[in-house]
């Protein structure tokens, strides 16, 4: 800390060998209550394996963690807000490195985000405190553990900490998370795009899970190639203070310039501990073990606050000592020392807590935009999705909640064009880098943001996507909870706009071609799948979205124009089928959504030519009470999907929960038609243009058609 800001006007005339001598001093002080703190929080941290569901402590990873995290914490660089951690405008801090997640949490509860009593009974079913860390724990705003995807959520906090409110977003991440690609994806465009607000650490500790002394491949000199991607970079010694503190320093007080900053925390698997037994990436700890160190740990504090103590009585005994021996005492205070004698006659006893975060003040999520100026579509006239989704954008935008990020195919989804054309600052392209979009766009829908990001279906990472849910979860456990911290309003809003559904891509081939996509993410929790089949139907589903509060929504869209299906007074519900076409002579029910709603209303023209009336379903998402509706009418059903079946498979789930009052021997008159072999096997599609595929797969008007009538003259 600067004590030319706290004490400048004490120092006025003194010369500046005086005034240096006495920053110096108030430094090695500071060094000295950073070493006590060092012992408080292994001390905290070593206690949660004692009772621990398991016994456990990811013990390597966590004690080589502790320098830089204390000297971040308690070293004067955060702007917090710890009564509310989601108020915008302070500092933001990611722990990459989710398995250190017991030391951040000894912090945690020193400092007020929740009771001491949260570090007792981890990883068990009732605990808040599992193995990794989440939002369900009080101040923690992103799932991290997988590795690699921490960083990229902590580079969208930077992103967004250049706006006003102005921030710095620091973040924790381990060496050998960086043979993550993902973690590369934010290094490159932290660097291109000037944020000299963002500030990793990498505990580089040079060992993993697998091999808790070396890395399993030798990593690149991490200086060289950080400063090759145009990065600040420090190289400090990690086993003590003064460098990590010096490098925090110079990032938080020092002159931007226009570069991130990357410190190099030089240390080793387990550090700090006396017994070489914590050194490895998790282990259990007998009672007799976990008491030899607790009381080595206790010795060890007890010699550190006598050096403090000496050090403050030499201060005491020179001629201009007291006024820094005054800051050290206020320093001791802000770092939860208790600078008096407690109770047992000791000096500087760590103080926990009080509790100070309370539950957050609820969000308006809600988009405000003119209705008038949207778009007014003609049923005589086709449209693409882009083209909704830039005229529609283009008015929503204007509230400056919504966000949009590319990875180089805004072409397809029309949102940069769109959301640039209202602000272009919050129209972003990652390029080839989907998981960092992913990342950057959950960060901004953690700070409260309307995210949107789109790329091509099968592109979306499965890993992140997981991840990206587990943090929603928590974050609705947390609402949900009486004494949760979080409220109404504080889960995320994405919307992963997925271009080029069904046949869509056409002849780019099996890799672009989403015809699984849709049966892949059904397995994520808290993923709402829709499956546009109109342009109006698009416009609703983005006036649905705006109303906010929609969480996590996959938006698969037709890239190529399509007919207007639906009128302007349509309004959109998530669970909701419609029956485009119903008459009480209907003889079969086709149900469909995409494109191949169009297909299946073209099919039902074909079979009233010859006598034949067939109700047609669109179905954007599943709707489980139609569903059941219409197979209780007891006509033929047949499923006709330009995919893998998923509205099928989500039929037999739903007949399947309805077993007990709905009777199933009807299921044989229940048909598909859709892109599994003929066994029954999922695969990917050959190249090809639209109309072959779908003549392929006997998805055409006629195909479907004759489908109906082969079932009805069976």
């Amino acid at each position: 800390m600067d004590t030319q800001a706290l004490a400048a006007n004490e120092f006025k005339a003194v010369s500046r060998d005086v005034w240096m001598h006495r920053d110096a001093m108030f430094r090695r002080g500071l060094l000295k209550l950073l070493a006590i703190k060092d012992s408080d929080i292994r001390l905290l941290t070593l206690g949660q394996s004692g009772d621990a569901v398991d016994k456990g402590l990811h013990a390597g990873g966590a004690f080589s963690a502790i320098v830089p995290l204390v000297s971040l914490y308690y070293g004067g660089f955060l702007r917090l807000d710890v009564a509310d951690p989601t108020r915008r405008g302070q500092d933001m801090f990611t722990l990459s490195k989710g398995h250190a997640v017991a030391s951040l949490a000894s912090i945690y509860a020193e400092l007020g985000y929740f009771d001491e009593k949260v570090l007792r009974g981890s990883r068990s079913h009732k605990s808040i405190l599992n193995g990794h860390p989440g939002p369900v724990l009080p101040g923690i705003q992103i799932a991290t553990g997988p590795m690699g995807q921490g960083i990229g959520v902590a580079q969208g906090f930077a992103i967004s900490g250049k706006r006003s409110p102005q921030f710095d977003s620091y973040c924790l991440v381990g060496d050998g998370e960086l043979q993550e690609g993902s973690c590369w994806e934010a290094v490159m465009y932290a660097a291109q795009h000037n944020l000299d607000n963002f500030c990793v650490l990498v505990d580089r500790n040079n060992g993993q899970l697998d091999i808790h002394d070396r890395m399993l491949f030798p990593m690149p000199p991490l200086e060289e190639v950080f400063r090759s991607f145009g990065w600040n970079t420090h190289n400090v010694d990690a086993m003590q203070y003064d460098g990590v503190v010096g490098a925090l320093n110079a990032f938080r007080f020092g002159a931007r310039n226009g570069r991130p900053t990357v410190i190099l925390c030089n240390t080793k698997k387990g550090f700090g501990a006396f017994s070489d037994f914590f050194n490895k990436h998790k282990v259990t700890v007998t009672d007799a073990l976990l008491a030899q160190e607790l009381q080595l740990q206790k010795q060890r504090r007890a010699s550190r606050v006598e050096e403090l103590l000496a050090f403050l009585d030499e201060l005491s005994a020179s001629g201009d000592g007291e006024v820094i021996r005054d800051l050290l005492l206020n320093e001791a205070e802000r770092m939860h020392l208790k600078a008096g004698r407690s109770s047992e006659g000791n000096l500087f006893d760590s103080v926990i807590g009080p509790v100070l975060t309370r539950r957050v003040p609820k969000r308006d999520k809600k988009i405000h935009y003119e209705p008038s100026a949207l778009p007014k579509l003609d049923r005589n006239k086709s449209y693409s999705a882009a083209e909704i989704v830039t005229a529609a954008m283009k008015v929503f935008a204007r509230d400056q909640r919504v966000v949009s990020v590319d990875s180089d195919l805004a072409s397809t989804s029309g949102l940069e064009a769109g959301v640039g054309g209202a602000d272009q600052s919050r129209a972003l392209n990652v390029g080839v880098a989907e998981a960092n979009m992913m990342l950057i766009s959950e960060a901004y829908a953690a700070l409260g943001y309307n995210t949107w990001c789109s790329t091509f279906c099968p592109f979306f990472n499965w890993q992140v996507m997981r991840r990206v849910a587990v943090g929603q979860q928590e974050r609705l456990e947390a609402i949900a909870e009486r004494d949760g911290w979080l409220s109404e309003g504080h889960g995320l809003d994405i919307t992963f706009l997925a271009t080029a559904a069904n046949f869509e891509t056409r002849t780019n081939g099996a890799t672009h071609m989403g015809n699984d996509d849709a049966s892949t993410f059904d397995a994520v929790a808290h993923l709402k799948i829709i499956d546009v089949s109109c342009p109006q139907q698009m416009l609703s589903i983005m006036k649905w979205i705006m109303e906010g509060n929609r969480g996590l929504v996959y938006l698969r869209v037709m890239r190529t124009g399509s007919a207007v299906l639906y009128g302007g007074d349509y309004e959109f519900e998530f669970g909701k089928g419609y029956e485009l076409r119903r008459s009480d002579s209907d003889r079969a029910i086709v149900i469909s959504s995409g494109r191949g709603v169009h297909e299946a209303l073209k099919a039902a023209e074909i079979c009233a030519e010859k006598g034949v009336k067939i109700a047609v379903v669109d179905m954007p998402s599943i709707d489980e009470d139609l569903m059941i509706e219409l197979y209780r009418r007891g006509l033929p059903i047949l499923f006709a999907e330009q995919n893998n079946g998923f509205l099928w498979e989500n039929f037999l789930k739903v007949l399947y929960r309805h077993r007990g009052d709905t009777d199933t021997a009807g299921l044989g008159r229940v048909s598909t038609i859709n892109t599994l072999d003929k066994q029954g096997n999922e695969q990917f599609i050959h190249s090809a243009t639209y109309e072959e595929l779908i003549e392929i797969f006997g998805l055409t008007p006629d195909g479907i058609a004759g489908a109906v009538q082969k079932v009805l003259g069976s």
